[in-house]
């Protein structure tokens, strides 16, 4: 049994390290003061400076938190809806309306994005940051619903139907005890699509017009020069924003379930 154990940890320290010695090299490389990422010369705040004055980059960044922060909200936003919907209304053709939903969580995101480019093209609509948009919620609702389902699924009716018994209307059951208690799951969905949107390559690279290039896009262009360790210091930015907010959610979780 402790042969078993042994075994059991050095497996999961295996898999950590391999999912975090990137992150944990990156950080470190961010502070090296040497151009290259293979030689260690010494600790400097450099590439931090000349990462705020990069004016390129930081419009990059600003176009993908952007294009992100509105991903989540409508993704968010429609994806709630159509998973009550699903989950309280007997629709006709309701199994067909949820396959289209998950067709994006199966589909190659190169198809999706070639069939947006040409959805918009054939519309005469101009590329720019509205298509973006556009293409990134209309994947993220998909994952928003599936997320939202599984929450509804587990949660108690007799709830919402005493507080209907009580007097209560259907727009007052939704607010004060369908939302509450669906808000774990509406706070995963929003991080889970800004992450998504954040992190796309593929949708943006075949959407993006003159002037939306978003940060996967400017990274991917640096690469045709040499990356320089200012990727590093922003990724790090990054990782110690997305650490925040994952223990700012696992806080509001534990309050929620205490």
């Amino acid at each position: 049994m402790k042969r078993g154990g042994g075994w059991l940890r050095l497996h999961a320290a295996l898999v950590y390290g391999f999912l975090y010695a990137p992150i944990f090299l990156l950080v470190i490389l961010s502070f090296n003061s040497s151009r290259t990422s293979t030689v260690w010369k010494g600790f400097t705040l450099n590439w931090y400076l000349r990462l705020f004055q990069n004016r390129l980059l930081w419009e990059a960044v600003q176009n993908s938190l952007i294009i992100a922060a509105a991903t989540a909200v409508i993704a968010t936003a429609l994806g709630t809806a159509a998973a009550l919907a699903l989950h309280r209304r007997r629709l006709p053709g309701r199994l067909w309306i949820e396959g289209l939903l998950y067709v994006p969580l199966v589909l190659p995101d190169i198809v999706l994005g070639v069939g947006a480019l040409v959805l918009f093209t054939a519309l005469g609509i101009s590329l720019g940051l509205g298509t973006i948009l556009a293409a990134h919620v209309g994947t993220s609702i998909s994952y928003v619903v599936l997320v939202l389902r599984a929450r509804l699924s587990d949660m108690d009716e007799r709830l919402e139907e005493a507080a209907r018994d009580l007097g209560a209307t259907s727009w007052q059951t939704l607010r004060y005890v369908t939302l509450p208690l669906l808000m774990p799951a509406i706070v995963a969905a929003v991080l889970l699509s800004f992450t998504l949107s954040l992190d796309d390559f593929i949708l943006s690279f075949f959407t993006a017009g003159p002037g939306s290039t978003t940060l996967p896009l400017r990274i991917y262009g640096m690469l045709k020069t040499g990356l320089t360790p200012e990727v590093n210091a922003l990724s790090t930015i990054l990782v110690l924003v997305t650490g925040i907010a994952t223990t700012l959610y696992l806080r509001l979780t534990e309050n929620r379930i205490s």
